[in-house]
């Protein structure tokens, strides 16, 4: 999902990046060759998240492999200079990587006492596996509880509370992990959570019906139609968007016909549980997002069954909350994240 045009690309980006960015990334190999050469340019561009400061914090990247046998990429930010008050495990979008917009959010959330943790699922990001492609979306979950159980489980963080931050796609994979451990964090922050498709994602029932039908045959098969307007409204800041080109990792193309409907049925499966969500939860959703249904969020807050939930929507903001907004909000949506975690992660007590 990236309205990236050829022009914005030759007006700020070298010869070799370009090259580099308009290269085959479908392999983690390719991937891993891209962000070593957009790495250090990547964190010197004029965007709010990364004049952020960085004093305090230390930084740990990892490839480790997974019980499937899959080279998973994960980095952490631990606060150095402040008392643990909490880890955060981050649960990021489809397309994208824990290794770019993250950084900067990572940072200021380790800057603010918290331990902060995140991988790249497979398929996506520097991890293993085809780019984009998601053949069983119940695997990938398993394939972060893994992870993230591993964190939870060493010594030093057994003691502290545990959050989720699930943004997109991510929000959807943060719902399913509390459904396999509900007894197992103290809550969970999202951000424009996937658990309805809006009605401009889909495709009309005739074109859906074929390319289910398609997708059984050719599951890897990047064929899913995507509406024009629907790429315009993903980042709202006109200058944010001209950074598109420096997000090498994002996945770029159509969705591959069997992550599509992957999605499809984790959101109409996520639909008929919210009432099972019984931890802490903060919801956050920009009211003019045309990618994630701002509805679908409101009816996660009115179904959940716990009492402690809070649902901040945000006038006029696009999709990516974090990432494409004016600073104001950006600033406004982590605040708002971390003063809820500083509430949260005071109270001894788990859900």
């Amino acid at each position: 999902m990236d309205a990236t045009t050829k022009e914005d690309i030759q007006d700020i980006l070298s010869e070799e990046l370009q090259t580099i960015f308009l290269s085959n990334l479908d392999e983690a190999p390719a991937r891993r060759r891209a962000r070593e050469a957009f790495k250090d340019v990547q964190l010197s561009i004029d965007h709010c998240l990364f004049r952020l400061p960085t004093d305090g914090v230390r930084m740990k990247e990892v490839y480790e492999v997974n019980s499937r046998g899959l080279k998973i990429f994960s980095k952490s930010w631990i606060p150095e200079r402040s008392p643990l008050k909490a880890i955060i495990c981050y649960c990021h979008g489809y397309a994208d990587t824990c290794t770019f917009y993250f950084e900067g959010v990572a940072r200021k959330l380790a800057s603010s006492g918290y331990g902060v943790f995140a991988l790249d699922y497979p398929g996506f990001g520097l991890s293993d596996g085809l780019h984009g492609y998601i053949p069983s979306f119940d695997n990938l979950v398993n394939d972060v509880v893994e992870h993230f159980s591993k964190i939870k489980e060493q010594k030093k963080y057994q003691d502290v509370p545990s959050f989720l931050l699930g943004e997109s796609m991510g929000g959807a994979i943060a719902l399913n992990i509390h459904f396999k451990q509900p007894n197992v964090w103290n809550g969970a922050a999202l951000i424009a959570p996937l658990c309805k498709f809006a009605e401009d994602m889909i495709p009309h029932w005739l074109v859906k019906q074929v390319l289910i039908g398609v997708a059984k045959v050719l599951p890897k098969t990047k064929l899913v139609p995507q509406r024009e307007e629907v790429k315009e409204n993903i980042i709202r800041d006109v200058n944010k968007r001209k950074l598109a080109p420096y997000n090498v990792l994002l996945y770029k193309d159509k969705p591959r016909l069997g992550t599509a409907l992957e999605l499809l049925k984790a959101t109409q499966e996520l639909e008929q549980r919210l009432e099972e969500v019984s931890l802490p939860l903060l919801i956050m959703h920009g009211e003019a997002d045309i990618i994630t249904d701002p509805s679908a969020s409101k009816a996660l807050y009115e179904k959940a069954k716990v009492k402690d939930k809070k649902l901040c929507l945000y006038k006029d903001a696009f999709h990516t909350l974090l990432e494409g907004e004016p600073d104001e909000t950006i600033f406004h949506v982590l605040g708002d994240i971390i003063s809820w975690l500083d509430e949260h992660s005071s109270r001894k007590n788990k859900y």
